[in-house]
């Protein structure tokens, strides 16, 4: 039977990788790799996952350098000879192990302000969005966010810039942008035109190439830069 090499990384900030062996079988993924080095080698091993089919987004991790999904990642994809190295989300503070902490990311979307505000109440009729309509489109286009935070750790801006808001933050703000049932569109363009929000984006296209589900951040960054413009020059900021 062949056998992986897997360094992984263990401890908190000043930890350390360590190498275990895993035997290498057919259509087998990073997540099942960590999982048997959990189960059947050291039970001490943190991680985190939950659905393991690529719909949660809890799994993600550093593989060979990239952040990824890591039940989506099959090893045969990734392996270099017969080694994989694994690490946890970048530009995160460490809990343990492979475990991020996501508090930090979650804080950011917040003070982006993402989070619906309805404009009716329940005595209204029910709102009627075009589905054809431009805005729509652009909301279609990143609505499928599901806040793994493999862009956030994909991003050079935020290593740089620790304040930067990042790609799934701003890419929720676009799509309530452009969501005519939302009330807070003036608040929500001001929490995202500072230093931190959508102008300190470089365009370095890193989160759109590693989005799991296909979504285009740096499109929906590119069109809060345009929506600040517009509104400074309306006078709305």
């Amino acid at each position: 039977m062949n056998m992986l090499q897997v360094s992984v990384w263990r401890g908190a900030a000043a930890g350390e990788y360590r190498t275990y062996e895993v035997p290498r079988y057919e259509s087998q993924s990073v997540l099942d790799v960590v999982t048997y080095i959990q189960r059947s080698i050291d039970p001490t091993l943190s991680y985190r996952f939950a659905c393991r089919v690529g719909m949660c987004g809890a799994c993600a991790m550093t593989v060979n350098g990239v952040a990824r999904w890591t039940c989506r990642t099959h090893v045969a994809k990734v392996a270099e000879g017969n080694a994989i190295q694994i690490a946890p989300l970048a530009n995160l503070p460490l809990v343990k192990d492979l475990v991020a902490d996501m508090r930090e990311f979650f804080d950011k979307w917040a003070r982006a302000r993402g989070q619906f505000v309805p404009s009716a109440t329940r005595k209204d009729a029910f709102a009627r969005v075009a589905a054809d309509s431009r805005a729509r489109a652009a909301v279609e286009a990143g609505i499928e966010c599901i806040g793994c935070g493999v862009c956030y750790a994909s991003c050079d801006v935020v290593s740089w810039n620790a304040d930067y808001l990042g790609p799934a933050a701003l890419n929720r703000a676009w799509t309530l942008v452009n969501d005519e049932r939302d009330g807070a569109r003036a608040e929500r363009l001001r929490a995202v035109a500072g230093d931190a929000g959508c102008h300190a984006c470089h365009t370095h296209l890193a989160c759109s190439e590693r989005c799991p589900k296909k979504i285009e951040p740096t499109r929906s960054i590119a069109g809060l830069k345009r929506a600040v413009a517009m509104a400074a020059l309306r006078g709305e900021l």
